[in-house]
């Protein structure tokens, strides 16, 4: 799934920080299977963890704040 398949909010921030597509990490992470599972991601350093694991919780805590997932409403 490319960034911009993701909600208004969180394609603008990653595109205001330089980020471009996901690596494969991140892509994996996106997939629709995943939504609400726990996951267990090993990967190289420098691969992209890091985001990934904010990417797997970003829809979450935009609906607990308040904040649709399906819009960029600010």
């Amino acid at each position: 799934m490319p960034f911009s398949a993701l909600p208004p909010l969180l394609s603008e921030a990653l595109s205001a920080r330089g980020y471009t597509a996901p690596t494969a990490v991140q892509a994996a992470v996106l997939e629709p299977e995943t939504a609400g599972r726990d996951l267990l991601v090993s990967a190289q350093t420098g691969s992209g963890k890091t985001v990934a694991f904010g990417l797997a919780m970003a829809s979450e805590l935009l609906v607990e704040s308040g904040r649709s997932p399906q819009s960029s409403n600010r």
